[in-house]
């Protein structure tokens, strides 16, 4: 009969060590889900998106998809740049409010560069969608414009002034801090 009490007893112990530990569990996942959440949308902790303003873009050099050259020192007046993933759930969220802003951007699409970090057969959607606001160039993740602007993650959106220092950059248009002019 001493046996049976104290088996029950450790399995209420264990059962309530059991639930103890699933509690904590379920709390670091919802921390977790918090944090990741945050990082995906471009607000987490971690260091800029891509170069910051006031820095100097690296000298860069790739062709678009109309096969046009497209260098660092070729940008003329304010370019507005934006990298984009297809595998990026918040790209393809903020994709139609950057391209409403890009179709407003002053100089038109020879002032507005998009790049779509992807391979090719998975980036036709992308392109098809930046074509009519931008120069669009399709390259892979460590690609020579994704190095030369210090991109960290996607999407990344960034005004360049003609001597390719940039002057306002993030993850939403919002944190552009230069109006469109009209």
């Amino acid at each position: 009969m001493a046996y049976l009490a104290a088996a029950v007893i450790v399995v209420g112990i264990i059962g309530l060590l059991n639930l103890i530990l699933t509690f904590g569990v379920i709390r670091r996942l919802r921390e977790h889900t918090v944090r990741l959440t945050a990082v995906e949308a471009g607000h987490g902790h971690s260091d800029q998106i891509m170069l910051g303003a006031g820095s100097t873009v690296a000298p860069f050099q790739a062709v678009t998809e109309d096969g046009v050259t497209v260098t660092r020192d070729g940008l003329t007046g304010r370019t507005l740049v934006a990298f984009f993933s297809p595998d990026c759930t918040p790209c393809r969220e903020r994709m139609p409010q950057f391209i409403r802003y890009a179709a407003e951007h002053p100089g038109g699409r020879d002032h507005v560069v998009g790049v779509v970090v992807s391979d090719r057969d998975a980036a036709g959607e992308y392109v098809a969608a930046l074509t009519p606001v931008a120069r669009v160039v399709v390259e892979s993740d460590g690609g020579p414009l994704c190095t030369a602007f210090g991109v960290q993650g996607f999407p990344a959106i960034g005004l360049i002034d003609e001597s390719g220092v940039v002057t306002a950059s993030g993850s939403l248009i919002e944190d552009l801090s230069a109006p469109v002019a009209g």
